[in-house]
């Protein structure tokens, strides 16, 4: 393997030019990225384009023609560079996002592009790149994303988000749309008809192979091949006739969209070979319990406009490309890749090798120096910061000024660590929240996870084992949230005392806790001696990973059961931890059983925050605009859930980001009283898509919120409850919330102000007809 590019700089967005003989590549070795071309066998010295105000290229595609490349940036720019001349130009801007995929055409001639029409659509447009003519393909409607070029030169491909078949959710009344998108095509000639109806391409027959095969070979008048000697002459070549221009009518072309008749899916990518067309289809998973995002269950499913159907090809596929023949796909599957030729079933499915198309990435070694790597990673991180913060002047900050004082301290680093600690105070200058850096390239360590019982034990001295005072209950029927010693069957009850782990007996000095260690996930041997002084038992338990879930259902519950108990039943309690899918579910767990009641009190403390604030508001803030009567059930209002009482909302110090919006947003509709502590001040989002060269991410600020009310002021700051009430800590240690107490009397006393209570209906309309007149 042979590394290009200078040492002390990073490369990235590197691809072969249209000769194969040199590398375009991105390079920061003299501080900003600049286009550098290589030869691949290094016999020229690199040619560095600097000068050209690119901005943070998020792709970078050389065109198959010519001494041209296309890239996208962080600004929204679609720009052109001409490699030869070392000149740049603007294609295209968009005021709404960023545009995506820029694809060259197979003569070079045409981009193609995802272009961000609105700030919620996404169009297709073709940019002639030699008058830079602008020309928009698709119709507004939602997203069109993933243009492809058919190499031969008839349609060209993208992934719609057009068709709205919604799905009826099972929990509530709602209704989504989990599966929108499917693949498409427009054709490029007017003359050209439907690859997917009679008409169009169609599979050769065989007569008309037989009657090619014929012309080729005529027989003699007799019947018999004609003598060697009586053969013509082989004709001389033609010379090659000049590359094909692609034809495209423009006039009418939005109208020539079609879709592909495959089922509406989770589609990512397709593409164009000879005859056919080949996507990657994903399935459809929970948030919290799918795999992640899915990064490698994928689908290459391939489409034969000839035979008009489609075929499995294999799974596990996260994104793919293919060669400029479009002979051979390369695709990622996690962290593997794996090159096959285009549209063909794999046979085999074994080590690295060129019958399995496996490559052994762990032939790749790379040297580097970490002093080296360090500095670089520390002005990238300041130079992705000065590109992309919400606001042009730093906030006032002299950023040069702060990238210069730290710099000195980057060779005094010694451990990766230490690189973490001085990006995190560079970044902290700002002044302003979410600006992170995480993960990295850091050395294993060695990792004995501690396993978990799900219980409150207390040391017995004087039966030197360990007494069971409490038993977390949690959801049972989860095994990741309850407690394995409440299993059925076990009957291991409070008072009872474990005596052994593993038959390892405990003691003052041989704790539980010592013997579970490297426990996790592991079936273990529990010795337990019932209260009564009965025989000990020993069971088998399988030893919780964490208890996080467990003990966070437990205080829940015991929060809920609270509630009930202070308001006879009549007030509902949810807790919402963060904003993203996990606080999501929660909500409306909670939110599902306990809005039935006369009021309601919402807990935000702790909240991680995430995104999905404005839909939790939405149902909170629907008023009851009337009702469905039936005979035999109870009026059921309309809107759906909405609620019949007051409601109340309790925030703390530790609720921010998403949970500040929600606590502000709360107070800002007056949809009742915030009750508890000032939160954590931190409201400006971020969508981190970059990361350093050794895989560390970090965040650059770049949505600030802004309120009628407070404009910018919740950042740094936080929102102020209507009600502050603190928890000092002998509250803590008692087990005493008064800020549950506070919003318990708070709601019971607007209750009490405004009793909830069902309107008076009134008779039943009676539709008999009326009397007739006597006569």
């Amino acid at each position: 393997m042979v590394q290009h590019g200078n040492e002390n700089g990073r490369t990235r967005l590197t691809d072969f030019l249209n000769d194969g003989k040199r590398l375009l590549l991105l390079s920061d070795a003299e501080g900003e990225e600049a286009l550098e071309i290589h030869t691949i066998d290094g016999a020229t010295p690199p040619r560095r384009l600097a000068g050209l105000d690119i901005g943070r290229p998020i792709s970078l595609k050389p065109a198959p023609k010519g001494e041209l490349a296309a890239l996208t940036n962080q600004r929204h720019e679609l720009l052109l560079v001409d490699l030869e001349a070392g000149t740049l130009r603007t294609l295209d801007h968009s005021p709404n996002g960023r545009i995506y995929n820029a694809e060259w055409s197979p003569d070079g001639r045409w981009l193609a592009y995802s272009y961000p029409d609105t700030r919620r659509t996404r169009v297709i447009r073709l940019c002639e790149v030699s008058s830079g003519a602008i020309h928009t393909i698709t119709r507004t409607l939602l997203y069109d994303t993933a243009p492809a070029w058919d190499p031969e030169g008839q349609y060209l491909y993208f992934i719609g988000y057009r068709d709205f078949d919604p799905v009826r959710d099972q929990a509530q009344f709602a209704w989504s749309f989990p599966r929108i998108s499917r693949p498409f095509l427009i054709t490029l000639r007017s003359d050209l008809s439907s690859p997917f109806e009679t008409g169009g391409v169609s599979k050769e027959s065989k007569e008309s192979k037989e009657s090619k095969e014929n012309k080729s070979a005529p027989p003699e008048p007799n019947g018999e091949p004609a003598p060697d000697e009586a053969k013509p002459e082989k004709p001389e070549k033609p010379e090659k006739s000049e590359e094909k221009i692609l034809q495209i009518d423009l006039e009418g072309i939005s109208d020539r969209v079609l879709a592909f008749p495959v089922p509406l899916g989770i589609y990512g990518q397709v593409a164009g070979i000879k005859g056919k067309a080949i996507y990657t289809n994903y399935p459809m998973h929970g948030a919290i319990s799918g795999n992640g995002n899915g990064d490698d269950q994928g689908r290459l499913e391939v489409y034969d406009f000839a035979e008009r159907s489609s075929e499995f090809i294999l799974d596990g596929v996260t994104e793919f490309g293919l060669t400029p023949d479009a002979r051979a796909i390369i695709y990622r599957s996690g962290r593997k890749l794996r090159v096959l030729k285009t549209a063909e079933k794999p046979k085999d499915n074994g080590a690295p090798s060129r019958k399995s198309g496996w490559v052994d990435l762990g032939r790749i070694k790379v040297d580097l120096s970490p002093p080296q790597e360090w500095r670089q990673m520390y002005r990238e991180a300041w130079r992705m910061q000065r590109d992309q913060f919400w606001s042009e002047d730093m906030s006032g900050i002299d950023w040069q000024a702060i990238y210069l004082r730290y710099l000195p301290l980057i060779d005094r680093v010694a451990s990766r660590g230490e690189v973490s600690d001085l990006i995190w105070e560079m970044q902290g200058e700002l002044g302003t929240s979410h600006a992170y850096e995480m993960g990295g390239d850091y050395r294993p360590s060695p990792l004995y996870r501690q396993g978990f019982l799900g219980v409150d034990l207390a040391y017995d001295p004087a039966t030197e084992s360990y007494s069971i005072s409490r038993i977390l209950q949690g959801d049972t029927w989860d095994e990741r949230a309850s407690s394995p010693l409440a299993r059925p069957g076990l009957g291991v009850q409070v008072g009872d005392r474990l005596v052994a782990i593993n038959r390892r007996h405990l003691n003052a000095t041989r704790s539980p806790g010592e013997l579970l260690v490297n426990q996790a996930g592991a079936e273990i041997l529990l010795t337990i001696a019932p209260a009564d002084g009965g025989e000990a038992r020993t069971m088998t338990v399988k030893a919780l990973a964490s208890e996080h879930m467990l003990r966070y259902r437990s205080w829940v519950e015991a929060n809920r059961a609270t509630v009930h108990a202070a308001s006879d039943g009549h007030v509902g309690y949810l807790h919402i931890p963060n904003m993203q899918a996990w606080g999501f579910a929660e909500f409306h767990r909670g939110y599902l059983m306990e809005s039935t009641r006369a009021g309601l009190v919402v807990d935000v403390r702790y909240n991680g925050g995430g995104n999905v604030s404005q839909l939790l508001i939405e149902k909170l803030a629907r008023r009851r605009l009337g009702y469905k009567v039936s005979r035999w059930g109870q009026p059921t209002p309309y809107p759906a859930d909405s609620l019949l009482g007051p409601v109340v909302a309790i925030t703390n110090e530790h609720a921010g980001s998403d949970g500040d919006i929600f606590s502000h947003v709360f107070k800002l509709l007056d949809l009742g009283p915030l009750i508890g502590k000032r939160t954590w001040g931190g409201v400006i989002g971020i969508n981190p898509i970059d990361s350093l060269a050794d895989g560390t991410t970090t965040t650059q600020p770049e949505y600030s919120s802004w309120f009628p009310d407070v404009g910018w002021g919740v950042e740094n700051y936080g929102t102020q409850p209507t009600i502050e009430v603190e928890i000092a800590p002998q509250d803590y240690v008692a087990g005493h919330d008064p800020q549950l107490e506070q919003a318990i009397a708070a709601v019971l006393r607007l209750m009490e102000e405004h009793p909830p209570q069902l309107p008076e209906f009134g008779p039943r309309p009676k539709r008999i007809l009326p009397a007739l007149p006597e006569v």
